[in-house]
């Protein structure tokens, strides 16, 4: 059975929530703090968190780093406000999407299925792509860089090899948003600038003058083999 970790430090939401879970086929862990949410993945199989951003004692963000570093477990970060702040650091530190309270249940049951849905597509066995000092095995869900692992969280992995399926060949942003996040995303284009950003600090020589990973301005990316 999927197990879903809710920390939510607000009974109003968590209670709604956790039932509306459990109906839908799920099992559900809801805990009201970050040091309760680090003891459950630590102690038990999660396959998604949701994660509130604004917990008492350690923060939401604190708790999505400190997962980090021991898992790439699907993370959907929920803030109370529409920060720009909030939701870019989330997301550069490792969370895979975000929703704004207050949301629609319809919208975040739509995310969860999809997240789940694609974190359990099976990858082609065996199957290695690769483009310049880039190579990926699909399989075993690994990525080197200059023949070093690299970490690579669930939605990077699928972003970088959205690209390295597609070499040399621009993609347009709505195309990277509906083929990476689904048609059915509700969020806006900035989640994708953040995860670019990330991808380039773990690919690219220097991150600030990409050649890996390339703009092209008005249009959206292109994935190229540097010069040697």
């Amino acid at each position: 059975m999927t197990t879903i970790l809710i920390v939510e430090d607000e009974e109003a939401y968590r209670k709604p929530l956790e039932y509306a879970l459990t109906r839908e086929g799920y099992k559900v862990v809801a805990v009201a703090d970050g040091d309760s949410a680090l003891q459950v993945v630590r102690s038990e199989w999660v396959d998604l968190i949701l994660l509130d951003l604004m917990l008492p004692g350690i923060s939401g963000t604190e708790v999505c780093r400190k997962v980090r570093e021991e898992s790439d477990v699907p993370i959907v970060m929920v803030t109370a406000k529409d920060d720009v702040v909030d939701v870019v650091l989330g997301l550069e530190i490792g969370a895979d999407d975000y929703v704004t309270k207050p949301y629609q249940l319809r919208e975040l049951l739509a995310r969860i299925s999809a997240i789940l849905r694609r974190s359990r597509d099976l990858p082609d066995a065996g199957k290695v792509l690769q483009v310049g000092p880039i190579e990926m095995d699909v399989g075993r869900h690994e990525v080197k860089v200059r023949g070093a692992l690299v970490d690579m969280p669930l939605r990077e992995f699928e972003l970088l090899e959205y690209f390295l399926r597609n070499p040399e060949r621009v993609l347009t942003r709505g195309q990277v948003m509906d083929r990476v996040w689904g048609e059915d995303w509700y969020g806006d284009q900035k989640t994708l600038d953040v995860h670019v950003k990330r991808l380039r600090s773990k690919i690219e020589d220097d991150p600030h003058s990409p050649k890996i990973i390339v703009t092209v301005r008005g249009l959206g990316y292109r994935i190229i083999p540097p010069v040697a």
